[in-house]
């Protein structure tokens, strides 16, 4: 048993007024029902050090069917290896996660891939203490809790030194948790990256020795994380660092090449687009970073899949590319000519309004477009609506004439 470090309310940052307040109200509900809670992992840093937090997750002593019990019409338990409980509010969702902490694989287990068994060990979790709980998370910065109780920072790890010192720091070996989980080798470039922080050499070294284990990494988490790096608002120092750190060869080998200068052009213009909001905008779709990655490097066939063919082609390496996102970038580019026409008619107008690729091209448009008038005429049409179609005139209905008997007698 490890005795924390704990920081007093005088001697940290972390104010209430700065925590989400429904966050606050599942961390007082837990425990009004006498159960250990606090404000967990990135949350924690990033009031620490004065940023506003995307997320507020909180870890408990209480098991996920208990949380279920205390917030019933709010919460839903999720996942399979390992249960979560997600706490929403309207669309505001806060994760609860029961302390854990990690065993190692029994014999013969391992993430297989074609058969084969792949060399990372995979863990199971098992629910643990406060203390395990610190200890299986990646780096030390992110293994900070938060009690709404004292007010107090708990500190196992010495996260709270290396926030000053402003270093990632691996929490173990960095070599095994490398080759443990290699995504933690994205993950430790990527907070370098967002904060400004440097990697401590033992860090460094790691990564420069197991960089091709990256390889092993599932491809569909693998390219969930390049989208959250994209997603960032630091991308271009992200995907530099990933090139100088050898990673990128092996993620991406197709951007990892010094005549794409044109790929940190769109990387700034995607991250200068990120940044002018506060939040991560819903207009940043998996299709518009997709193609903020790759259309600097490759040509996209925007001819409409053969009925017999539907598959969009683009590749990154060993990367997985959803094929829905690649079918979706391809229709917002192909749309990129209907929005840069000057004065389309009012019929075009209409229909490209209520197309369903136009928000993601017009987010496209903004981003790299180039086209000032082109963006300002098309969001002046979005505000006003779509313009109204021509009123028909109105036909005068047709006499009918009577017939040649009746006229005759008549007359």
């Amino acid at each position: 048993m490890i005795a924390p470090t704990i920081i007093s309310r005088a001697d940290h940052a972390i104010s209430r007024d700065n925590i989400d307040p429904d966050a606050l109200r599942v961390l007082y509900r837990l425990r009004k029902f006498n159960h250990t809670a606090y404000l967990v992992g990135g949350g924690v840093r990033d009031l620490l050090l004065g940023r506003r937090p995307k997320d507020f997750d909180i870890g408990t002593s209480a098991h996920p069917h208990e949380v279920k019990r205390i917030f019933p019409r709010h919460c839903w338990i999720i996942g399979r290896r390992f249960r979560l409980a997600h706490v929403k509010y309207g669309n505001k969702t806060i994760e609860v996660a029961t302390f854990r902490r990690e065993v190692p694989d029994k014999a013969g287990a391992g993430d297989r891939n074609n058969g084969e068994t792949r060399r990372p060990i995979r863990r199971d979790n098992t629910f643990g203490t406060p203390e395990e709980d610190a200890f299986r998370r990646d780096f030390t910065i992110n293994a900070l809790f938060y009690d709404i109780a004292t007010f107090a920072v708990i500190d196992y790890v010495g996260g709270m030194k290396d926030l000053r010192r402003r270093l990632i720091r691996c929490i173990g070996v960095p070599d095994e948790r490398f080759i443990e989980d290699p995504v933690r080798m994205i993950r430790a470039i990527a907070f370098s990256a967002r904060l400004g922080f440097r990697l401590d050499p033992p860090v460094r070294a790691a990564i420069a020795a197991h960089a091709a284990e990256i390889r092993n990494a599932a491809p569909a988490r693998l390219m969930e994380e390049v989208y959250k790096l994209l997603r960032s608002g630091a991308a271009t120092k992200t995907f530099r660092l990933l090139s100088r750190t050898g990673l990128l060869a092996h993620i991406a080998p197709e951007v990892d090449r010094p005549r794409f200068r044109a790929i940190w052009r769109s990387l700034d213009r995607l991250d200068a687009y990120r940044n002018r909001h506060g939040a991560i905008p819903d207009t940043l779709t998996n299709a518009v970073l997709l193609g903020s990655l790759v259309t600097p490097v490759m040509q996209i066939d925007l001819t409409p899949p053969a009925r017999d063919d539907r598959t969009v082609r683009v590749s990154l390496g060993d990367l997985t590319v959803p094929r829905r996102d690649a079918e979706l970038l391809r229709r917002l580019l192909a749309m990129l000519p209907r929005l840069t026409r000057t004065d389309p008619p009012p019929g075009a107008i209409r229909g490209i309004l209520a197309h369903p690729s136009f928000p993601e091209a017009l987010t496209w448009l903004e981003i790299h477009g180039g086209d000032e008038a082109a963006l300002e005429r098309w969001q002046q049409h979005v505000e006003q609506g779509p313009p109204p179609p021509p009123r028909r005139k109105r036909r005068r209905p047709r006499r009918r004439r009577r017939p040649l008997a009746a006229q005759e007698s008549r007359g």
